[in-house]
């Protein structure tokens, strides 16, 4: 009979900002609060607020014109002392049971769905440009989901313990590791930031957190929530700044003992590559857990449903602009189909509205900054030029007032296409319309044309159609969904992660996680020790 969990989770409940719910008021009304003034947005080490020789300004993504905060970048000194604080924390904390620090991550997942909830949101929207509903899921209910299910699930890690025989007592002791954990987080979830920072800390692991500069706002916020819920100095240091630099200082440190990644394969190539150059300096070897890119594909059957292939296409490839790594963003349709969906695809990209998130009749924002904006851009250039695609819908790129790029598809008839391929991340869905007859080659292409294996969709009302896809694709997505877009993963339900070179699927969201985080001890008590060496063979 498996034991009762004291700290049992459900999922949060995805709020609908419908016209004239109190939640769509009180959004409104803290999105105006924040617009209205410029947060300063500190270096956080030990509890201590630090400001810095070094700022950056952070403006809305879709009102360039506006600046909401100025974001403090540490120096080379406080990175160094952030190191000194987390590893001066990691002895009180490492030493605290589970069960007082659970109360500390569930109190703060309770503040976050109360007094907290709106200034999540409303900074993810200003800072990241998402809308109301794709902030509600994530700075909200993500965020929300990933410390109470974290809890649990650490929970069930400390009840799993080894078997006694008579006379001897065996028990695991989950450790955490013997030095500071770098968590270096991405700009487009800011439940990601949080989870990053956060799953280490639950398993008693002091933590150093770079957040990204364009996330800053509603990290920093979070950041405070975590404060206000009872988190020690020391065990969390919000440090800003550069990325390449922190990074450096970081892993060169000998108490360096895990990375939390969420971002570029290239970027987690270049940590991976500077960890392995300093193994003979670390006390043991770092735990390495990197979420990276993805070229997430929807593979429809003939016996597809066009309808919610549709749903699944516009939703997959354009909500939050298509910054998701797990955005749909290259499609295989057959022939077949393909007259019925092409003009309800069209048609329902027309009707997209894009623009300021603060208008809720908007289902897009704008792409996060001029570095992303100016690569999306060069893809669509270089398809509007070639011979091998053509672009049925979008492609423009506007950033006079924000870096606004129109949802874009384009269809190409070479399946090996470069937009086919690499990962853009934006709002370009790239479709290939093969012969129904070729399905067969179709699997094939699917599994070899991108190196990336994170998530994928297969839409077939013919079940023996499933069946093999599932068997065919295995390890091109670590999440793989049957009828339903590739996108959304929920903490607890579909824990996400993937291979290849799409990272090292640790799964967010589930146990698998968090055991990477500790650092084992078995213990065996023998009872009543033995007096002599003879064995009575030996009679």
């Amino acid at each position: 009979m498996t034991p009762k969990s004291y700290f049992p989770a459900v999922n949060e409940t995805v709020l609908s900002y419908a016209p004239g719910s109190s939640e769509r008021a009180s959004l409104q009304a803290e999105i105006i609060r924040q617009s209205k003034g410029v947060q300063e947005i500190p270096v956080v080490i030990n509890g201590q607020r630090y400001s810095s020789d070094k700022t950056s300004s952070v403006a809305m993504p879709h009102r360039l014109s506006q600046q909401i905060a100025r974001l403090n970048l540490a120096s080379s000194g406080q990175v160094k002392q952030a190191i000194s604080a987390a590893t001066s924390a990691h002895k009180d904390w490492s030493q605290w049971s589970f069960e007082e620090r659970a109360q500390v991550f569930l109190r703060a997942a309770d503040l976050l769905a109360g007094p907290w909830r709106q200034k999540l949101n409303a900074a993810t929207m200003l800072g990241q440009s998402k809308t109301c509903y794709q902030a509600e899921i994530d700075s909200a209910c993500e965020l929300i989901d990933f410390l109470r299910f974290n809890v649990a699930f650490a929970e069930q890690i400390y009840r799993d313990q080894p078997v006694s025989s008579p006379g001897i007592r065996n028990s695991l002791e989950y450790r955490p590791l013997e030095g500071f954990v770098y968590a270096a987080t991405p700009f487009n979830f800011t439940a990601i930031g949080g989870n990053l920072a956060t799953a280490p800390a639950i398993m008693g692991n002091t933590v150093i957190w770079k957040p990204a500069s364009t996330a800053a706002l509603s990290n920093y916020l979070f950041m405070e929530v975590l404060e206000e819920a009872g988190l020690p100095p020391g065990v969390i240091n919000f440090v800003p700044g550069d990325a390449a630099s922190i990074s450096d200082q970081l892993i060169a440190h000998p108490d360096f003992a895990g990375l939390h990644f969420t971002g570029s394969t290239a970027v987690f190539d270049s940590l991976w590559l500077a960890s392995a150059k300093n193994l003979h300096s670390y006390r043991s070897y770092p735990r390495l857990v990197g979420e990276t890119g993805g070229k997430d594909f929807v593979l429809a059957h003939p016996s597809a449903d066009v309808a919610s292939l549709c749903v699944a296409l516009v939703r997959g490839a354009f909500e939050y602009q298509g910054q998701k790594c797990s955005a749909a963003s290259r499609a295989y349709i057959p022939a077949s189909l393909w007259s019925e969906l092409k003009p309800r695809l069209l048609d329902s990209v027309a009707s997209i509205a894009m623009g300021d998130v603060s208008d809720f009749e908007n289902f897009m924002g704008a792409v996060i900054d001029a570095k992303a904006f100016k690569r999306i851009a060069g893809y669509i250039d270089q398809a509007r030029l070639s011979d091998s695609a053509d672009i049925l819908c979008g492609g423009m790129c506007d950033e006079s007032e924000g870096y606004f790029v129109s949802p874009t598809i384009i269809q190409v008839r070479d399946p090996r296409y470069i937009t086919m391929q690499e990962e853009i991340f934006g709002p370009v869905l790239s479709l290939y319309v093969y012969d129904d007859g070729d399905w067969e080659s179709i699997l094939e292409l699917v599994d070899t044309t991108s190196p990336y294996g994170l998530t994928g969709s297969i839409f077939a009302r013919d079940r023996a159609a499933v069946h093999e896809v599932q068997a065919r694709l295995r390890y091109a997505a670590g999440n793989f969904y049957v009828n339903d877009k590739p996108t959304g993963a929920v903490v607890g339900q579909q824990p996400f992660g993937g291979a290849r070179r799409s990272g090292t699927n640790d799964k967010a969201g589930s146990c698998l996680n968090l055991l990477r985080w500790v650092s084992p001890r078995t213990v065996k008590e023998t009872f009543v020790p033995p007096t002599d060496f003879r064995y009575p063979f030996m009679d």
